[in-house]
């Protein structure tokens, strides 16, 4: 398990993370969404060692994650930092030599896992005459090739129509399956909650939400019901303690706290024959823009935007260092 403890990190004396704590499971997709300056990048550099935090902890199976350790996590950044005109499989190959692997060996690696990723075709072919959406492949297999322990993905999926997406989705959950920790980022809430087991939502460089996604949904419940029945159940907005948010002939979808919706099920029933009668859980999409409206607002002066502009600064200064 991957662990984050209290992580705060600050640039000239603006915090941009505060007390971030979480975990990734091994044998799970964890998806860590949040709007741009959120602070998932910054994050996931902490967790690399690219840079360092000002506070707090990163542990790996309860350790703390050491720069030996760090050899055997792969990471795929969301800008592409391969070589645009070396052939796919060179290219490949020869990251995997750099992690040590002799001549044969990572010829064969490069091949199966580029066959894995149905890049045959292309894999003579310069990086530069592929698609986007191929070379978002060929960066996604660069972080694979040595089989990292933990593997770090920051937008993996952008640029990739839906049958790529379950092709690459296909890979990362054989990653996982065989132990790894496979944390991503996305922008894409809807291509995050039909891949991911475990949620992190991040905004203003503070954890707003964290756990497993069926639990996440529950806990972020608004008391919404959905009733479909033979009757028409135009009478439910009558009923006190009842919001309708919809209502067409025999389907209502309201809110109410418990006690009342089994009323409005009781009377359901009386009514006539009760075809559906359950509670209706939020989509991530619904959870992220709840929990994110309830960040206070920071001082003009200290907005967010503000933070991440003088956050990249710095840490362009630092590259350049």
């Amino acid at each position: 398990m991957l662990e984050l403890d209290s992580v705060c990190r600050s640039y000239s004396g603006r915090q941009v993370l505060h007390d971030v704590s979480f975990s990734a499971r091994r044998g799970k997709l964890t998806g860590f969404v949040g709007g741009n300056g959120a602070g998932k990048t910054t994050t996931m550099r902490i967790v690399l060692g690219v840079l360092d935090a000002d506070s707090g902890d990163v542990r790996l199976d309860g350790s703390p994650v050491a720069p030996t350790s760090r050899g055997r996590f792969g990471y795929m950044p969301e800008e592409r930092g391969l070589y645009p005109k070396m052939r796919v499989a060179d290219q490949i190959s020869y990251l995997a030599r750099l992690h040590g692997f002799d001549r044969r060996e990572a010829r064969r690696r490069a091949e199966a896992l580029l066959a894995r990723l149905d890049l045959t075709e292309r894999a003579g072919d310069p990086l530069e005459s592929l698609s986007l959406g191929n070379q978002q492949r060929v960066q996604i297999a660069a972080a694979l090739i040595h089989d990292p322990d933990v593997l770090i993905l920051d937008e993996p999926f952008s640029g990739l129509d839906p049958m790529a997406v379950d092709v690459v989705l296909s890979v990362l959950t054989e990653q996982a399956e065989a132990g790894a920790v496979v944390l991503f980022s996305s922008h894409q809430l809807d291509v995050v909650e039909r891949l991911c087991d475990d949620l992190v939502i991040i905004g203003a460089g503070r954890i707003l939400a964290a756990g497993g996604r069926e639990e996440l949904r529950e806990r972020h419940g608004t008391r919404r019901y959905e009733l479909i029945t033979e009757a028409d159940a135009g009478w439910v907005r009558d009923v006190t303690g009842v919001e309708v948010d919809e209502s067409a002939a025999g389907r209502a979808l309201f809110r109410a706290d418990p006690d009342t919706a089994q009323q409005v099920l009781h009377r359901a029933v009386q009514r006539g024959a009760v075809l559906h009668f359950a509670p209706v859980l939020p989509s991530l999409s619904e959870i992220f823009k709840d929990v994110a409206g309830r960040v206070d607002e920071r001082p003009a002066a200290q907005t967010t935007a503000q933070t991440t502009a003088q956050a990249t600064r710095q840490l362009e200064k630092e590259n350049v260092r």
